[in-house]
């Protein structure tokens, strides 16, 4: 797929084209998301005594809330390819607001687990984001026009950990008790999750020439059918190694992020013996970190391609991988809070920046195909976050240990990154691609203007 017009800058503060009006609804809708998705996590310790949750019960909830993202975000993709970003993300957003809203009905472990699963669904948002500033953005700022909508949208799980202990807590200065309080405080995502879907509807569209089926009747842009269906494209991005590669990439270094947002606070509030609100502010730092982290892994993206084209990108990606597995392992030994603070930063920022690196080299894997490939490797985010999601339910390993392994497993991970090569026409086409984007650009990227 060959979508003309892209932008070859980023204007922050320029609402008036499609390219940023798509850029700041994108990282504003998965920004959102992140509060229903994870606004109940920091106000686990009150769920947990209200329901009476054991351990196990806490690790099969957190698994939950990332296990079906895994096969929403698979389908997700592709339904891009068919229908566009713009209408994929207002369905996602309206109809994922209802599961949110309705967690406060649970009444038993049962009941719980099975709204934290189906909540976990418009985790897949991820994936629109990533695929409307690829259609949008050219070679030169691909990088990190991706890195930095993910990063403002992934920011959610910072502000969520910080702002939902103060929706609880001003609720319950209305005189609720906390066994409503934490129901009525789930309430405030949901409305807004709504509210974004059909601002996204209103105010975006799928490409800068217009909307897909616009671009279909123009034909600028094939059918969604036969070769470019959805079965089609999907099968064309499973077939290539380099995909599943990204899979287990992403798997390591988003999975990880999502698997801390779940654990974060309650591992502040049961070994540093901290309050609620405390524990969910150190929590919140960790995601803090993506206002800046993840934007600078596209940014040396692009970077390393304008030195050394796809090769460059996919060596950036390595580098950050295993500092972010090294950090890791040097997190899970701290027993001083001021140093876990300190190194739980650090590996912040790495893990974000590998996150901005692997959607560095994403939209360059197999262009026609652009919405499975995105789809396939942001499930191997979830699919991480499942997999370490049981090192964490088990009553025989501490979260330190759990860690510990975790740690290991993401430098063992990084090695995959080694596996994308791209052919020599590929990267001669790629390399005269983002040269033509920049000379056509100003030197500065990414600009308030």
């Amino acid at each position: 797929m060959e979508i003309q017009n892209k932008a070859n800058r980023i204007r922050l503060f320029n609402g008036k084209t499609p390219q940023m009006r798509a850029f700041h609804f994108s990282w504003f809708a998965f920004h959102i998301c992140f509060f229903g998705w994870f606004g109940i996590a920091p106000l686990m310790a009150v769920v947990r005594d209200d329901l009476g949750l054991t351990k196990t019960q806490i690790g099969n909830t957190i698994i939950a809330s990332v296990a079906i993202t895994v096969i929403v975000r698979l389908a997700i993709g592709v339904l891009c390819d068919k229908i566009g970003p713009r209408r994929a993300y207002t369905w996602l957003l309206c109809l994922g607001s209802v599961p949110v809203m309705c967690i406060g009905f649970a009444d038993s472990f049962e009941s719980f687990f099975l709204a934290r699963l189906a909540i976990g669904a418009i985790g897949a948002s991820f994936v629109i984001t990533q695929y409307h500033t690829s259609v949008m953005f050219a070679p030169n700022v691909v990088g990190t026009a991706n890195a930095t909508s993910a990063g403002w949208g992934n920011l959610g799980g910072g502000t969520t950990q910080i702002l939902m202990p103060l929706i609880f807590s001003g609720i319950l200065m209305l005189g609720v008790s906390e066994t409503l309080g934490w129901r009525l405080a789930m309430v405030v995502p949901g409305v807004v999750l709504f509210l974004t879907g059909i601002a996204y509807y209103l105010f975006t569209q799928d490409a800068p020439n217009g909307n897909f089926d616009e671009l279909r009747a123009r034909g600028e842009l094939p059918e969604a059918n036969g070769e470019h269906g959805m079965a089609a494209s999907f099968a064309t991005a499973a077939k290539d190694i380099r995909v599943w590669a990204l899979f287990v990439v992403y798997a390591a270094c988003f999975g990880v992020e999502l698997t801390l947002h779940n654990i974060a606070a309650i591992y502040f509030f049961d070994n540093f013996d901290l309050t609620l609100a405390t524990a969910g502010l150190i929590a919140g730092l960790f995601g803090l970190m993506n206002l800046f982290a993840r934007t600078l892994g596209g940014v040396f993206s692009d970077l390393f391609a304008r030195n050394a084209g796809l090769k460059g990108r996919v060596r950036w990606l390595f580098i950050a991988m295993l500092c972010e597995g090294i950090a890791l392992l040097f997190f899970s030994q701290m027993q001083v809070l001021a140093l876990a603070i300190g190194i739980m930063l650090v590996f912040s920022l790495f893990v974000q920046m590998a996150e901005g690196a692997t959607f560095g080299v994403v939209p360059f894997v197999n262009k026609k195909a652009l919405g499975a490939v995105a789809g396939i490797v942001g499930a191997g985010g979830n699919a991480g976050a499942v997999a370490a999601g049981f090192l964490f339910r088990s009553e025989a390993l501490t979260y330190q240990e759990g860690l510990f392994y975790l740690g290991i497993a993401v430098i063992i991970a990084s090695l995959c990154a080694l596996v994308v090569r791209f052919s020599p026409a590929v990267e001669a086409e790629e390399n005269a691609a983002y040269q033509d984007a920049a000379g056509a650009a100003p030197s500065a990227a990414l600009s308030l203007r």
